[in-house]
């Protein structure tokens, strides 16, 4: 499960020991609400539903998706099931084959979601094995699902500009500059993560 209130709170009031300007923003901006997915490959499934669509149009095909495949989302139904069946729920043919990797992944034992590595690059790793998988997605993932506390999601541009508005720097810094500054923060970024995004769109900041 994702990173729970409690070890939020903690994290996030060991970071601001170490850099002031988050207990700053803290102040100001409170502390964000967990986010949890399930810890499955239902959760990646649904992000594969959802890249380059909107949410409306993503909430639609998962609705048509799940009632094929029911609530267990049983992977060799979906390996099983022809073009035009998942064309029916909206899937594109390249979503199908982001899918259909998945489930051959799961299928094989490649993939086992009960048993990710420990080791955070690792885990990423392997879940990049899926086409149309990135590290950010994969990111996300370890973060939301497993809440694993040091995940730094550097390439996530609202990360920057959370960042840019939060330390008060000249302009949206790089994903390169980030991941340098992020160092001093470990083993808590996980939890300054999912403070920019709670900072990014907050006008008092």
């Amino acid at each position: 499960m994702g990173i729970i209130a409690e070890q939020m709170q903690s994290d996030l009031d060991a970071l601001g020991k170490i850099e002031p300007a988050f207990a700053r923003a803290l102040k100001v901006a409170g502390y964000p609400e967990p986010r949890i997915r399930p810890r499955s490959y239902g959760t990646l499934m649904r992000t594969i539903v959802g890249q380059q669509v909107s949410v409306a149009a993503a909430a639609s095909m998962w609705r048509k998706f799940e009632a094929f495949a029911g609530e267990e989302l049983a992977v060799e139904k979906i390996l099983g099931a022809d073009f035009d069946t998942l064309r029916a729920c909206g899937l594109s043919r390249q979503k199908q084959g982001y899918m259909r990797s998945l489930c051959e992944l799961v299928a094989s034992g490649a993939l086992d979601f009960e048993d990710l590595p420990a080791d955070d690059e690792e885990a990423i790793a392997q879940l990049m094995l899926i086409k149309g998988i990135g590290r950010w997605s994969a990111e996300i993932y370890l973060l939301f699902a497993e809440g694993r506390g040091d995940i730094w999601p550097a390439g996530d541009l609202a990360v920057q500009a959370g960042l840019h508005k939060i330390l008060g720097l000249d302009a949206r810094p790089s994903e390169k500059e980030i991941r340098v500054l992020a160092e001093a923060w470990r083993p808590y970024r996980g939890a300054a993560a999912i403070f920019t995004w709670h900072c990014y769109n907050n006008p008092a900041l």
